[in-house]
């Protein structure tokens, strides 16, 4: 590319200012096609990027899930989310960066039931996974660092919900949504 535009400058005193925009006009048609080129083969790079990513993501997290359960089985709850008149929903188990959900026995709460997909699915874990895929892709934070969730059923009703690599900025966050979304639900469910 380079030498082709020495080459030109260096042919430029004889021709015509006619054919020097003809010339420079090919010369810009070949530069903007090699642009596109190079842009449509970073465009499949970062696809391939994102899809080592997931992999990765995917399998540190495979290898730590075994002894995990066990553990936090033996632990009393951390805590309780309760209704505002006191009737309780899922107790909270937490670890130094994970959390589980466990919802109460003695209601079913289906995953159909809204504001659970719309809202704590889409609006917060789903946005807190890609919020931290895209760090995992900008390389500002290790894969087995980032967020996941796994919400587990019975059929359709919710049993838990486990997050891991929860930051303490998050627990909150999470812990108050999780209990609008099972009350907002537990309405539905009495009305």
């Amino acid at each position: 590319m380079i030498r082709m535009f020495c080459h030109y400058l260096m042919r430029r005193n004889p021709m015509s200012q006619e054919d020097e925009v003809k010339r420079l006009a090919e010369i810009r048609d070949i530069l903007e096609e090699r642009v596109r080129n190079l842009e449509i083969e970073l465009e499949g790079l970062r696809a391939v990027l994102k899809f080592v990513n997931e992999i990765l993501l995917e399998k540190s997290f495979k290898r730590p899930e075994l002894p995990e359960p066990a553990r936090l089985e033996t632990k009393p709850p951390t805590s309780q989310l309760k209704t505002i008149t006191g009737e309780v929903l899922a107790e909270v188990y937490e670890e130094e960066d994970s959390m589980r959900v466990t919802l109460s026995r003695d209601k079913e709460f289906n995953i159909n039931t809204p504001p659970f997909r719309s809202f704590l699915l889409d609006r917060v874990l789903v946005k807190m996974r890609e919020k931290d895929q895209e760090a995992v892709e900008k390389g500002e934070l290790l894969p087995d660092k980032a967020f996941s969730y796994e919400v587990r059923l019975d059929g359709d009703l919710i049993r838990e919900i486990v997050l891991k690599n929860v930051t303490p900025e998050r627990r909150r966050e999470l812990k108050s949504a999780i209990r609008w979304t099972l009350e907002k639900m537990f309405e539905k469910m009495k009305g």
